[in-house]
């Protein structure tokens, strides 16, 4: 039986390089964001996910649909799966590492390595898409 875990992500690019977050007692990179709360739409689990983690207000009229991306959940059973939709968003605030997250960091596509799976697929498609190198 295949489960999938349903997430929103967050994508912010500065200087070519996409940023992303790394929990507390773990050892790979994510991109922010998480799962909605009951009765919330994408748009407002964005918001309340990311000034959680990174105690930034994301700009509500620059949201963006980027794309959706399922990968194997990292350090999960082999039948589950992650789906990210991602969305590109301006913020307003200092961002700062908050709640679960250890450390945030802006990578490029060659620092893909230190990455969860999910991230990697992003990476990719946006390197593709000539936002990142």
């Amino acid at each position: 039986m295949n489960k999938e875990i349903d997430k929103l992500a967050w994508i912010f690019i500065i200087d070519n390089k996409l940023l992303v977050a790394r929990s507390k007692d773990k050892s790979l990179f994510y991109l922010p964001g998480g799962k909605r709360d009951l009765g919330e739409n994408d748009e407002q689990a964005l918001i309340r996910e990311i000034k959680e983690e990174l105690s930034v207000d994301l700009l509500t009229q620059s949201i963006k649909y980027a794309q959706t991306f399922t990968a194997p959940a990292d350090g999960k059973n082999g039948d589950i799966t992650v789906k990210l939709s991602c969305y590109f968003a301006e913020f307003d605030g200092q961002l700062a590492p908050d709640a679960e997250i250890a450390e945030f960091d802006f990578v490029g596509f060659q620092q893909q390595k230190s990455c969860s799976l999910a991230t990697v697929k992003v990476l990719a498609w946006l390197n593709q898409q000539g936002l990142i190198n």
